[in-house]
């Protein structure tokens, strides 16, 4: 009889998108026996009494509640959801919890690599956290815990850093071919990469630019320029810019005017080319 307190042998992985293939090749990897079935759940493709969802959140209870109807309820029953609860598994009937693991990172294809990523897990008992943390552990991520109640909010920081990041930059990529720059994510793309290896060395200390540095007269022109080619962008701006402000007065609360000049060269942030 299987352990579930340790990672089993299989593992049947419902859905055979992009995450549950990728999940899938993991686990194959790691030599765990992986049944990878669609949502129609024949209980004759399934492996071990493990299983896991990948499919829509809107999907997760009703195929849980399948799940349970064609093996007669399994033993631990999981889903891959960011921001769903553990609620909605119940459906499933698993005998020995419920559990989630979401892998904080981009899966464009079905041969994602998750090696070292975050995994965001949760457990509906200790058996169940337990095996959810041994199994992130098994297919290379590093796990972290997030309470039901916090799920939502983790999972807006994730979609602002990743899915905010993308709609940012293709923002300010419509900017410059709206003046005849030819391929503008090449020319943006090594201050974007410099601003986020900036970012995650220094944190808000790597905030350059006329905001950090009090050039209220460079903002201006900012607006009065995105108002005559890009006015829908001016709302995004704005509210981007408050945030600056915010994030600026809170990492250095002295007047902006001349701060930069009354910096060591050590207390200075670095900086990212272009962006001043």
């Amino acid at each position: 009889m299987e352990n579930s307190e340790s990672v089993p042998a299989a593992l049947s992985i419902v859905g055979p998108g992009r995450v549950g293939t990728s999940i899938a090749s993991a686990a194959r990897r790691a030599g765990i026996d992986v049944a990878l079935v669609d949502r129609s759940c024949d209980a004759s493709v399934f492996s071990g009494g493990t299983v896991l969802l990948c499919v829509p959140d809107a999907a997760i209870e009703q195929v849980a509640r399948k799940v349970g109807q064609a093996v007669g309820g399994p033993r631990l029953i999981g889903h891959v959801s960011g921001a769903t609860s553990l609620e909605p598994l119940e459906a499933g009937g698993a005998t020995e919890g419920c559990f989630s693991i979401h892998p904080l990172q981009t899966l464009p294809h079905g041969k994602s690599d998750l090696s070292g990523a975050p995994a965001a897990m949760a457990g509906s008992t200790p058996v169940a956290r337990t095996y959810a943390e041994n199994l992130t552990r098994t297919l290379g991520m590093v796990p972290f815990a997030v309470a039901e109640g916090d799920r939502s909010t983790y999972h807006a920081a994730a979609s602002m850093a990743s899915n905010f990041l993308v709609a940012l930059e293709e923002s300010a990529a419509g900017l410059l071919e709206g003046i005849d720059i030819d391929d503008p994510r090449e020319v943006l793309a090594p201050l974007v990469r410099r601003s986020l290896e900036n970012w995650i060395e220094h944190g808000a200390a790597a905030l350059t630019g006329p905001i950090a540095r009090g050039d209220e007269s460079t903002v201006q022109r900012h607006r009065e320029a995105l108002l005559r080619a890009r006015p829908d962008l001016l709302p995004l701006y704005d509210v981007l810019a408050g945030a600056t402000r915010s994030i600026s007065t809170a990492t250095v609360p002295e007047a902006t005017e001349g701060r930069a000049a009354t910096r060591s060269p050590e207390e200075r942030p670095p900086t990212t080319s272009g962006a001043r």
